[in-house]
């Protein structure tokens, strides 16, 4: 994997902060076809760490793997190959279940529950004792935004898209769990819907919760995310945090074409290649006159320089189609 995380930042952190889920090697490989002779590869080698308290985005195209990663981390699928650690036991330890949260992309609710029912069923399923459910169900009422008085009278059937993803948040938080995974929360709302998640999302970063969640909502992602990470056909092709990708907003965004590679690197951090042109960000101790002439040197040809940081979707869009990958988002 092309990590533009530095190894020197990488320690830092690990020693600063404590890695609630780790991942090494992991591989998943489908059988298909009639006679299930026929081999899908849908996660290769994918290594990652995330840590206490931080918001993960994991970011990919559709058929990326993302579900299938976040699936294993859960304990639903059991990977091909590869090991991988959920605060510190192994994935699909049943301990470890009783602490965490996870909310599908289409999370199947039964309809002629009332909110309030639903919510308190699934308080059963982690023994909550009725006094604390009494106490937990109306606090997560208020943090996903569903009247308290509706919430006992109105079967699910009745809720639009929105509302039903808000009362699958709330069953993903019913157990006040210390990591809470999230499947395309986003996926299907409106922008109404998306700012309500993204509000609930950050009143969980308040609480210091660690979140891990996959989405192609690359805006949501860009201002919640602490790190995250691409995964495009089922590998890991960079990870980090906001700034070590998009660089910072007094960060030279270059383009050019020509050059010796292994020259431009110590001149560019995140250098990537795509229709015979180099782009990247210019090392922030560099001065742009001594990198112009460091390229007139090499004989390669500068085409765009400027002050700016790149949105986290034109990156995205630059690390697929270097690649030669078409984003399906």
């Amino acid at each position: 994997m092309d990590s533009v995380t530095s190894q020197a930042n990488q320690t830092v952190q690990e020693q600063a902060t404590t890695c609630v889920v780790q991942t090494w090697g992991l591989n998943k490989v489908y059988r298909t076809g009639f006679w299930l002779n026929q081999k899908l590869e849908s996660l290769k080698g994918c290594s990652l760490s995330v840590y206490e308290g931080e918001t993960f985005g994991l970011l990919g195209p559709n058929g990326a793997g993302k579900t299938t990663l976040l699936k294993i981390l859960l304990g639903i699928v059991r990977p091909t190959g590869g090991k991988a650690v959920l605060l510190g036991k192994p994935i699909g330890d049943r301990a470890v279940k009783q602490r965490i949260g996870y909310l599908p992309e289409n999370p199947y609710l039964y309809d002629y529950l009332t909110a309030w029912e639903f919510l308190r069923y699934t308080a059963g399923l982690f023994q909550i004792p009725r006094s604390q459910q009494n106490q937990r169900i109306p606090e997560l009422l208020d943090t996903v935004g569903i009247d308290r008085k509706t919430a006992k009278k109105k079967q699910l059937r009745q809720y639009s898209k929105g509302m039903l993803q808000r009362i699958g948040m709330a069953q993903a938080l019913i157990n006040d769990p210390e990591v809470v995974f999230l499947d395309e929360p986003m996926s299907g709302l409106d922008p109404v819907g998306r700012y309500q998640i993204r509000q609930i999302i950050l009143s969980l970063q308040e609480q210091r919760k660690t979140i891990f969640f996959n989405s192609h909502v690359l805006g949501d992602v860009e201002q919640i995310c602490d790190r995250v990470a691409i995964l495009a056909r089922g590998e890991l092709i960079c990870t980090g945090s906001l700034d070590e990708l998009l660089g910072s907003k007094d960060t030279y965004q270059v383009v050019g074409r020509g050059g010796n590679p292994d020259e431009l690197k110590r001149w560019v951090h995140n250098l990537d290649f795509t229709e015979q042109r180099w782009f990247g960000q210019l090392d922030p101790n560099a001065t742009p006159e001594a990198f112009l002439e460091a390229l007139n040197q090499m004989g390669a040809q500068i085409l765009e320089l400027n002050l700016a940081r790149v949105s986290l979707e034109e990156f995205f869009l630059k690390q697929l189609r270097s690649r030669g990958i078409e984003s399906s988002r």
